[in-house]
């Protein structure tokens, strides 16, 4: 079953990025017939300032918030799964991680409360708010660290992990797992900020 669920998200994601490159590559062409025919407000992708925006810009289009989050909760997915912390505790040392697991997960909790819900807590906004703040901007990040410093306690008391190598080779497993995911946040940012210069949109 799990072949087979693996081997549809595969096709998936392969019928997902032929689609962005072609709509890419008809993008391009209808700009340029589009910008030919004088039709006002388009701007032609393989014009001189088309050339120029998309060289230029490329890694500025690609930087945002999403990469950020989808970069953190990999590394941090990845210690998850290879710590073993969901498998079922049978030997002392799996039990002691879990323990150990769980009062990091009880002490996060806490301070992260005593950043929130105080009166003038520091992760508030200046009108006190929970959203939007400080703790809502970097609720994934924040949710990222807890879930890697638990996944990591659990994995070193449970001999999962039993030196730094094996913590790197669990979050770099991670990243790898989640390539293809990257790889399609590339082409959908590309496609839509290419859609955004042709027709002069502005989400801003």
């Amino acid at each position: 079953m799990l072949t087979i669920w693996n081997l549809m998200k595969s096709k998936l994601i392969s019928v997902i990025v032929v689609f962005l490159i072609l709509a890419e590559t008809l993008l391009v062409l209808l700009s340029w017939l589009l910008s030919a025919m004088m039709t006002s407000g388009v701007r032609s992708l393989l014009s001189s300032e088309g050339i120029r925006w998309f060289f230029g810009q490329y890694t500025e289009m690609l930087q945002s918030p999403l990469l950020v989050c989808m970069l953190l909760l990999s590394l941090a997915g990845g210690a998850l799964v290879r710590s073993g912390l969901f498998s079922r505790p049978v030997t002392y040392r799996q039990r002691l991680g879990l323990q150990l697991s769980l009062g990091l997960l009880v002490i996060f909790v806490s301070v992260v409360l005593l950043l929130t819900i105080v009166p003038h807590a520091i992760l508030l906004s200046a009108t006190g708010t929970l959203f939007p703040s400080p703790f809502s901007r970097a609720l994934i990040p924040i949710l990222a660290m807890g879930v890697l410093s638990i996944s990591v306690t659990y994995g070193l008391a449970a001999r999962t992990f039993t030196n730094l190598d094996d913590i790197i080779q669990s979050v770099s497993w991670g990243v790898s797992k989640a390539a293809p995911l990257f790889l399609l946040y590339v082409l959908a940012i590309q496609f839509f900020e290419s859609l955004c210069f042709v027709f002069s949109l502005n989400f801003s």
